[in-house]
């Protein structure tokens, strides 16, 4: 790829979403085998969540202000790897908030200051973004699988080591990727307050906010869900995987899906099935074939929204707001949304059921395909 850092970047990706593939779906069984109750596991995965509230926007604007976002990175890498040390010396509900509060908070900083770095590097040629971002979705899978079948045979404590491991590697890939300079644009001399204020950006927020909330019971209790219906350990990582096999192969097609179709078009389908997905799940979950079926819809849920969203927020902040914008992007979606989601699904998990949660969570994105198909208005790439 020419002058294109590839390696470097996607190997920072690899790790990344290798340490989301062991988190979420396996560090709420830890939590679990500790003796919390729904609720308290909801609220502890949800500090992900919290943090990317307000740490991205930090870490953003101080980015945008510096032209540092590779040193910001490299800083919290470090600091989230030695706050992570804390699960090792405790393993109470206030302890392990305070470990994982802190950590989430530098942890958070990293995505949206790479993602805009990425961005960067790859220019006008934002197409061939997918065909970095796939090795993130290819150390999930590693991650996922293996993890599941160490945890078949070893005690649920592992995972606590399997994370630093990740940790680790995320620190030195931070190390490697190199800085690129914000792209300039007519549109720099806009408050960013001007651009979040135009309706169609708005309604992208909000419809993502919800896709967010949708998602979060997904991520905090599927993995609980199928074992508790008798699914191995394995097999749960094989699903998570089903999952993002799918979503690689939307990041290898990504160009030409975006020369065939509108975002609009993409984003409102792949809201559609999200919709489909969860109700799958909710109402399926005895059928292996079902669950299989709901996992492949995650190449639109997650895959084609992902990429989509992620132009669209590049194509109104650009320039000295890139990272802002990238940063407003992770807190208000995976941040309020992912918090708010988390604890809603921890209080209906136990109140109602999880045919119920998931039918919520099919409400939410349904509600956001509406808003999409009534407010976003949008060019092709």
């Amino acid at each position: 790829m020419g002058r294109l850092p590839y390696w470097r970047l996607s190997g920072f990706y690899f790790f990344y979403f290798a340490f989301v593939g062991v988190m979420a779906p396996y560090w709420s069984l830890y939590l679990q085998s500790l003796g919390l109750d729904a609720f308290r596991i909801g609220v502890l995965m949800s500090l992900l969540q919290v943090m990317r509230i307000f740490g991205p926007n930090v870490w953003g604007w101080l980015a945008d202000h510096l032209g540092k976002r590779v040193m910001i990175v490299q800083i919290a890498a470090a600091v989230s790897l030695a706050s992570y040390t804390g699960v090792f010396f405790g393993a109470s509900f206030a302890w392990l908030f305070g470990v994982m509060a802190l950590m989430s908070f530098f942890w958070s900083a990293s995505l949206p200051l790479v993602e805009a770095t990425t961005l960067s590097h790859l220019g006008k040629a934002i197409g061939r973004y997918g065909h970095i971002r796939l090795w993130g979705s290819v150390g999930f899978i590693v991650a996922v699988i293996g993890a599941g079948y160490i945890l078949d045979a070893v005690s649920i404590g592992i995972v606590r080591w399997i994370v630093l491991g990740l940790l680790v590697g995320i620190l030195g890939f931070s190390r490697l990727v190199p800085e690129a300079g914000a792209i300039s644009h007519d549109g720099d001399h806009l408050p960013v307050w001007g651009i979040i204020k135009r309706p169609e950006v708005l309604a992208l927020i909000v419809a993502c906010f919800l896709m967010a909330v949708a998602h979060a019971s997904y991520y905090t209790f599927y993995s609980i869900y199928l074992v508790e219906h008798g699914y191995s350990k394995s097999a749960v990582g094989w699903l998570w995987a089903v999952g993002v096999i799918c979503e690689i192969g939307v990041f290898l097609a990504a160009s030409r899906l975006f020369r065939s179709f509108s975002l609009r078009s993409v984003l409102i389908v792949s809201f559609g099935l999200a919709t489909l997905r969860f109700l799958m799940i909710g109402w399926g979950v005895s059928s292996p074939s079902v669950l299989f079926l709901a996992q492949t819809l995650h190449a639109f849920s997650f895959g084609a929204y992902h990429v989509a969203a992620i132009s669209v927020f590049h194509h109104f902040f650009r320039g000295r707001h890139q990272a802002k914008g990238q940063a407003i992007y992770t807190s208000v979606s995976f941040g309020v949304g992912g918090t708010l989601g988390g604890i809603y699904s921890g209080y209906t998990w136990e109140a109602y059921g999880p045919a119920i949660t998931f039918t919520i969570a099919a409400a939410c994105t349904l509600t956001a395909m509406g808003l999409l198909f009534w407010k976003l208005r949008l060019p092709r790439l």
